[in-house]
């Protein structure tokens, strides 16, 4: 990395733009950079360090993002900026930052912050050479950039600071720190946060195995007091046998003793059930017995039961023998009856229809005409068929009698047509004789609305113009009352702050009068006096009643303040005030805000007026097109309304002919009756009356000879039945529920005696009537005591076998858990070990020495290296640096640093060398530690190093042969800049950057170079 141009404005105390050019300074090697204390030297290297990474080293950041980089001398209107230009990897860029930027507001009063920009360009050249190209934009993302920044220099802004910007004093601190400062430094120079990640991921490793190993051991005892509960803890169980193994869960052996114990207590649980299942075969046996002889009895009892109940059905029957026979006389009779209800039921039809068709017939009768009253079947039907002949005659007269109805409807249509086309004809005439009068009045009112709308449009600028003037006026009284007021507070808080100024002088010269006492206040006997250095203090002063304190005179100190920013601030606010009355009075004038009220009122009147007669422009010229298009309508209605007249004349007079024509043929067809309709409907209802009357005739004589045709047949049947008269053969007969009813109660009787013979018929039945009663309550008793016995056995046995089931489940989850847990346990131990021993806390580990410290001392065995080929020529030969791993005291080793004295050829502390040897040996270890950031930043080659202060510390002799050093890295063209404040070095080094300071800021001087 090498850098080319520096460019800063209003940066730091740099007030205007500040052009340095790293090229003239480094050609010769070696440049100074020199100025008085606070000129800003420092701020050079910030500028350089903000430009790569937006932001510069420790503190000096500040807060706000940066904000607190501006110079205070720098004009409000003048933006700060850093501009770098540089060579790395071989690329030509230039980065231009832009701190957050507090800026005066471009309208109104107040200030506005501007966020931070930057942009990065890169300098392409067309043949290879600088001057021969043009610069290309890359981004203007700050997180582009600094990623782009950082790859390519290889480093942190922490890294570039140590090993570019070396800065005073830090590696002379380094140089005698202890083993955790310097691996504090090294680790965030190297970034070995990935070791220091890899103890830390061995560590939850350890911790994790731990805890699994635990929760396994834990569920693995969880089974074993699962397995104790599952044996049982009674006389003679396993469970009470043998106790459970007594180890904590993460115990070596556990799972070995856990799986041991669940054998004994599974083989216990064994024996005791092959001992229940003998007990309940013979309770089983013992049951079926009992159960044998229950069976028994009870059959006994059934038998000598039904035997019982037989005879007494046996009996039941021979009282109801004679209700039997009366019973089957009675279905007899029935039986015979029966052959006689067909014919019956014949009769009785027959009978029944011959009395509907009589009624009928005289009903037909009574709706005839009296000229009808005797006439039999056959007169009736000739009298019908004449007046259905005649009907059927009055066809054509209906069709005529319709079209003489439409020739009517046609008629009033014509008349409904006629008058509506005079009325049309009526109303245009009317309508037309005034359209040149309406038509001229509607064109007025237009016009007058168009002129309206251009006088509506010239008032309304006037009126604008007026209303902007009036409100000026107003903000002009407003703020003329406001100036006042700011005014009086101006005054106020000078008064305040004259007050304040004043009451903090006399508090101060009363603190100062009575200061021996406030210092006598921290005499302590036997220790110095910080004014006269006696430790002897025999008469101190003592403070007075009125005594002013630090805190009384610092609060009114702040008073004053607080009373001076008041003071600014009002009149801050009364410029402002100022400043806007001035506005408005240039706007408004002097005219009194009545007088501009008045103006505005007047323009505004007229100019509403004007409005509401332009707004009817859009309904007077919708008014005059509505009128034009009715009086197209109208025009045409009138044409042909006429027409229609004159066609509606020819058609009147045929239809006034087909009409005369239908009257002559419809009266010869109506006769006597009004309509054809009515005389229709009079012949349809005299021949439907005459062919029902003739119809119901037929029927009452047929129904007649039907029903004496009956009566013979049912008293033949009568007698070949056996019964007197048909009378006595219906009063025989039974109904179906009837015949049911009795012969349901034949087949009861029979049966129930079919059954008691069978049953009193029985071998089994009669020879246990022999016997004596059985006795069913010892049979049971002892029954049900066996299947007690029998049950207590099951339930026992169950027992067992659960018992042995569960014990088998949980030994075999146990034996599986035991199977998982041997690899992790082995894992386990696997990574403890690894854990301890990047810890440093193994004891393999014998200098306990920690991951991260191991490759931090590799690390600063490279630097040590490094540094002792510039040491040894900075002193002459005589000291070299080595790194120490021993350890010290208790404490772990790995990051000493010791330094080998020549001369004595005894190696020592570093903090036992002098002020110039610690300075000459701290640089070389920055240098020797630059060289080796820079190979592990991938061989960046940094052409351009900075060295702060530190030289004033050396003779001649060592300041001639650090400058050689020094000198002797431009064999690897570099350059190296010297921030120092010592006068020698202005005359031993040519090329300088001289910085400096005055009221309005400070300013760069460049001289020398090649």
């Amino acid at each position: 990395m090498r850098l080319h141009r520096l460019r800063i404005t209003a940066f730091g105390p740099f007030t205007t733009t500040q052009d340095i050019d790293f090229d003239e300074l480094s050609a010769a090697g070696l440049f100074l950079l020199h100025g008085p204390t606070g000129a800003g030297k420092t701020s050079v290297l910030d500028a350089v360090c903000y430009a790569l990474y937006g932001s510069v080293p420790g503190p000096r950041q500040g807060s706000g993002q940066g904000m607190s980089l501006r110079s205070h001398h720098a004009r409000p209107d003048t933006r700060t900026e850093v501009c770098l230009e540089l060579t790395v990897a071989g690329r030509r860029l230039e980065i231009t930052r832009q701190p957050p930027w507090e800026r005066p507001k471009k309208r109104g009063t107040g200030t506005t912050t501007d966020k931070a920009q930057s942009w990065l360009r890169e300098y392409a050249t067309g043949d290879g050479t600088f001057g021969g190209g043009t610069w290309k934009d890359l981004s203007r993302s700050h997180q582009e950039i600094g990623e782009e920044v950082t790859q390519l220099l290889g480093m942190s802004k922490e890294q570039f600071c140590q090993v570019v910007l070396l800065p005073q004093g830090d590696f002379a601190r380094f140089l005698r720190a202890d083993a955790e400062a310097r691996g504090k430094l090294l680790g965030r120079l190297f970034d070995t946060r990935r070791f220091a990640a890899v103890e830390q991921r061995l560590a939850e490793r350890r911790r994790a195995a731990e805890t699994q190993v635990r929760e396994a051991d834990a569920e693995l005892l969880a089974d074993a007091h699962r397995m104790q509960q599952a044996a049982g803890t009674g006389p003679g169980d396993g469970g009470a046998e043998l106790p459970l193994p007594d180890a904590e869960p993460g115990a070596p052996g556990l799972a070995d003793a856990v799986l041991a114990w669940a054998a004994v207590v599974r083989s216990g649980a064994r024996e005791r059930l092959t001992i229940a299942r003998a007990a309940l075969d013979h309770a089983e046996s013992a049951r079926a017995a009992a159960a044998a002889e229950l069976d028994g009895a009870r059959e006994l009892a059934r038998l000598q039961q039904r035997f019982a109940e037989a005879q007494q059905r046996a009996a039941r029957l021979e009282e109801g023998a004679d209700d039997h026979r009366r019973l089957t006389d009675r279905m007899e009779r029935a039986r015979k009856a029966e052959a006689v209800a067909p014919a019956l039921g014949l009769r009785a039809d027959a009978e029944a229809e011959h009395r509907r068709a009589t009624a009928a017939e005289a009903h037909a009768r009574d709706r005839l005409p009296a000229a009808y009253a005797d006439e039999g079947a056959t007169g009736l039907a000739s009298a019908a068929r004449k007046a259905s002949e005649e009907l059927g005659g009055l066809a054509a007269a209906r069709r005529a009698e319709r079209r003489v109805a439409e020739l009517s409807g046609q008629r009033a249509d014509l008349d409904r047509q006629e008058r509506a086309d005079e009325e049309v004809l009526q109303e245009a005439e009317g309508w037309l004789a005034d359209w040149d009068t309406t038509r001229a009045r509607l064109q007025e009112a237009v016009d007058a609305a168009q002129e309206a709308t251009t006088r509506t449009e010239h008032l309304a600028g006037q009126l604008m113009a007026a209303q902007e003037q009036l409100d000026a006026a107003r903000r002009r009284d407003r703020l003329a009352e406001e100036a006042a007021t700011a005014e009086e507070q101006v005054l106020a808080a000078r008064e305040r702050a004259a007050h304040t100024h004043e009451h903090w002088l006399s508090l101060k010269e009363r603190r100062l009068a009575g200061i021996a006492a406030e210092l006598a206040a921290h005499l302590i006997d036997g220790a110095p006096c910080a004014v006269c250095g006696a430790t002897e203090h025999p008469a101190p002063a003592r403070k007075s009643a009125d005594h002013v304190d630090r805190a009384a005179e610092e609060a009114a100190l702040a008073a004053h303040r607080r009373a001076e920013e008041d003071r600014t601030a009002a009149e801050r606010t009364r410029a402002d005030v100022r400043a806007a009355l001035a506005a408005a009075t240039a706007a408004a004038s002097d005219t009194p805000v009545a007088d501009l009220a008045a103006a505005v009122a007047e323009v505004r009147h007229a100019y509403e007026t004007a409005r509401d007669r332009a707004s009817g422009l859009h309904t007077a010229r919708e008014k005059l097109a509505q009128a034009e298009r009715e009086h197209g309508r109208r025009v045409a209605a009138q044409q042909e309304a006429a027409r229609r007249v004159d066609s509606r004349a020819t058609l009147r007079d045929a239809l006034d002919r087909e009409q005369r024509d239908l009257e002559r043929e419809l009266a010869h067809a109506r006769g006597d009756c009004a309509t054809v309709a009515d005389r229709a409907a009079q012949l349809e209802r005299r021949t439907a009356l005459l062919t029902a009357a003739a119809d119901a005739a037929r029927a009452a004589a047929d129904a007649a000879q039907r029903l004496k045709e009956a009566d013979a047949r049912v008293a033949d049947a009568a007698f070949r039945a056996g019964f007197d008269t048909p009378a006595a053969a219906a009063d025989a007969l039974l109904d179906d529920r009837g015949h049911r009813e009795f012969q349901h109660r034949l087949d009861a009787w029979q049966r129930e005696e079919a059954a008691v013979r069978a049953v009193l018929a029985e071998p089994d039945t009669a020879a246990a009537a022999r016997r004596p009663a059985a006795s069913l309550a010892d049979a049971e008793a002892a029954a049900r005591d066996a299947d007690r016995r029998t049950r207590a056995a099951a339930s026992a046995c169950d027992a067992a076998a659960r018992r042995c089931a569960d014990l088998d489940r949980l030994s075999a989850r146990s034996a599986a858990a035991a199977r998982r847990l041997a690899p992790l346990r082995e894992e386990h131990d696997r990574v403890a070990r690894l854990a301890a021993l990047a810890a440093g806390t193994a004891a393999d580990n014998e200098r306990r020495m920690r991951l991260e410290s191991y490759v931090l001392a590799a690390r600063l065995e490279q630097v040590a290296a490094a540094a002792t080929a510039r040491l040894r020529r900075m002193s002459s030969g005589r000291y070299t640096l080595v790194h120490s791993d021993d350890r010290t005291g208790r404490g772990r080793s790995g990051l000493g640093l010791h330094v080998v004295d020549a001369w004595t050829g005894r190696e020592r502390d570093t903090a036992t060398l002098s002020g110039g040897e610690t300075f000459f040996a701290s640089l070389a270890l920055a240098l020797g530690l630059a060289d080796v950031v820079t190979d592990e930043a991938g061989g960046v080659r940094l052409d351009t190093l900075f060295i702060d202060e530190g030289f004033g510390t050396l003779d001649d002799q060592t300041l001639d042969e650090v400058l050689d050093v020094l000198d002797a890295l431009r064999e690897r063209d570099r350059s190296v800049g010297i921030v120092s404040h010592v006068p020698d070095l202005r005359r031993r080094v040519h090329a300088q950057l001289e910085v400096v300071k005055g009221r309005e800021g400070s300013v760069v001087r460049q001289r020398g170079g090649v």
